[in-house]
Parts: structure tokens; C-alpha cells; sequence
């Protein structure tokens, strides 16, 4: 029977990807990959030789239909993205649909993803929480401010570094200067590190040591 796995790969320390995830890399006919040279650097250091094909955000409209096809046929196809889980903030949505409404089967693999680590990291309320994923950049972007500013679970956001410091300065005046918030950077990577405070203070931190690396913001919710 057909079917697509959704691998998880490491997000910073390549030590983090599971014996399964290696098995069905090894195993799977074709890897989907949001950048192949990322993932060939992962295949090449686990000894993996299946072929890859490019598949990432500019190009998944056009491709799934020739894929759905593949996996008919009975091509075992494995999805990953540069780093974490599918799907999450990466490609692997629309696959993922069009294997539901044409009957594949979808398994999943438990594995890397940054917004855990760094929920956990924040010393945040967890038992709810929302994840946002990147804020809107232009169009939209006040108005979910405004909704979220209402917002009593955490939230979590992913930013990059040359936006962090503009979006932190908007969580300041939308949700107060005072409003918890933890900054996790570089998660399993060598200079990873974890800066908490009020928004204000982390705000003159990243703008006096500006940041590299991929970021994690956790909010907190409102109490008041």
C-alpha cells in the first residue's frame, strides 16, 4: 500500500535525528527535500544514498500531483525539511492534504522541532498555549497583533534575526512593555542560549547584542 513518511531531522545537532528516521530515509525510493544541498549534507554524514528531489514552498503547487502519482504507483516516499518536522512552518501541508483526499496513508515520525524546546525553555505556562508561527509581514500583520494582544495562552513565535528586534518592539506596543517574553536562539547548536525578561528588556538586549541564528519567541499570555 502507498504511503508518505514525514521524517523530522535535526535542527541544529545532528545527534538529535532518531534510528527510525535513518531507517526510513535508508529505505524510502525518493526523499523529498525543501533544499536538497541541506539534506544532502544530513544523507552524506548518516550514509544514505536514496535520490532526492527538490520540493519546497516555490514549487509544491506544481509538484504535488506528479508526486501523488509516484505514491500511487507505489513509490515510498519520504518528506523532510531543512531542519524540524514538515509542515510545521515548512512545506508539507498541501502533500500532506492531497494524500488524505486521495486515500494514502501518512505516517509521521516523532522527532526535531524548535518551538518545544523552547516553550519548555521559556518557564511559561504550557498546559495551553498557541503557536503562531511567523507573524504576517506587512498585510494582516496589525490586526493579529491587535487579536493577539487579548490572547491568555503563551504564544509562540518563529522570527528571523534581522526581524527580531522590529518584532519585539511591536510586541512592546501591542501587548505592553511589561509582557513576559523569552528569546530562544541557535536551540541544540553550540552558542544556543535562551535570554528571558519583559518584552522592554529583551528589546534593549538583541539591540545592543544583535542576533544570528534561527529564533523562537515565547510570550506570555494576558493576565490581567
Amino acid at each position: 500500500m502507498s504511503k508518505l513518511y514525514i521524517v523530522p531531522t535535526p535542527i541544529g545537532n545532528l545527534k538529535d535525528i532518531t534510528l527510525r528516521a535513518i531507517e526510513v530515509l535508508k529505505e524510502a525510493d525518493l526523499i523529498l527535500a525543501e533544499d536538497t544541498r541541506t539534506s544532502g549534507k544530513l544523507l552524506k554524514h548518516f550514509e544514505i544514498n536514496t535520490p532526492m528531489q527538490s520540493h519546497h514552498m516555490h514549487n509544491e503547487h506544481k509538484t504535488v500531483d506528479s508526486i501523488i502519482q509516484k505514491l500511487k504507483a507505489g513509490t515510498k516516499i519520504a518528506l523532510v525539511s531543512d531542519a524540524g518536522t514538515p509542515a510545521i512552518s515548512d512545506p508539507g501541508f498541501l502533500l500532506s492534504r492531497a494524500c488524505v483526499e486521495n486515500n494514502i496513508d501518512i505516517e509521521c515520525l516523532p522527532g526535531a522541532t524548535a518551538f518545544v524546546p523552547a516553550l519548555v525553555n521559556s518557564g511559561f505556562p504550557n498546559d495551553k498555549f498557541v503557536f503562531e508561527g511567523f507573524l504576517p509581514v506587512k498585510k494582516g500583520r496589525q490586526t493579529r497583533l491587535l487579536l493577539l494582544a487579548e490572547e491568555t495562552r503563551t504564544m509562540i513565535f518563529y522570527e528571523s534575526p534581522h526581524k527580531l528586534i522590529k518584532t519585539l518592539g511591536h510586541f512592546c506596543e501591542y501587548f505592553g512593555e511589561d509582557r513576559p517574553v523569552s528569546v530562544s536562539r541557535e536551540l541544540t547548536k553550540l552558542f544556543e542560549e535562551t535570554i528571558r525578561g519583559t518584552a522592554k528588556e529583551v528589546l534593549e538586549y538583541y539591540t545592543n547584542k544583535p542576533p544570528k541564528g534561527e529564533i523562537v519567541i515565547i510570550v506570555g499570555g494576558r493576565t490581567d
